[in-house]
């Protein structure tokens, strides 16, 4: 069985986790930080800027049933990479949009989605997505992981979590596991 591990940025790792949960060959998805320059960041470090680093998830998937590519298609869909350091009411450095290569192949590939996202006027305005190396990787604490699965009900769950869901299971029904 292949695995290869995709690492990325899009706001609030509460709704990247719940969407690439549901998708088909997703193995897990982990919430965490990256990007940073403090050692074992904790939440309240990272939400209040401090550290450098991103809320992200590190997605470990087959790619003999999903591609990086279709990983990067789907997190263009289901998040703003227009705004930079922040997402709807997130707003700080610790929101931004990025994508964190773990080779040159998968750099490779992300330039080559960013170009076509930016050449089809997906967006009205420019992509401020950053493309950099993965760095060194924190888990998230506990109470983060599968935040969506055990929270649906709570406040930003079903304001905006849920509505990011949704829209990946619209747009992208047959990625969606079964």
């Amino acid at each position: 069985m292949k695995e290869e591990i995709a690492t990325l940025a899009g706001g609030c790792f509460w709704c990247l986790e719940a969407v690439y949960d549901q998708m088909q060959g997703v193995r897990s998805v982990e919430s965490g930080y990256t990007g940073g320059h403090t050692e074992r960041p904790t939440y309240e470090a990272v939400c209040g800027g401090r550290t450098g680093h991103a809320e992200a998830v590190r997605i470990s998937f087959d790619p003999d049933i999903v591609t990086f590519r279709e990983l990067l298609e789907v997190f263009f869909v289901i998040h703003d990479p227009t705004t930079l350091n922040r997402q709807g009411h997130d707003v700080g450095t610790q929101y931004r949009s990025a994508i964190y290569y773990h080779s040159p192949e998968q750099k490779r590939i992300a330039e080559e989605v960013m170009a076509s996202v930016t050449r089809e006027h997906v967006y009205p305005n420019p992509i401020v997505t950053e493309l950099v190396p993965a760095t060194l990787w924190y888990e998230a604490e506990p109470y983060h992981q599968e935040y969506f699965a055990r929270n649906p009900f709570q406040g930003y769950c079903t304001a905006v979590v849920g509505p990011k869901v949704a829209k990946f299971r619209k747009v992208f029904t047959s990625k969606v596991k079964s």
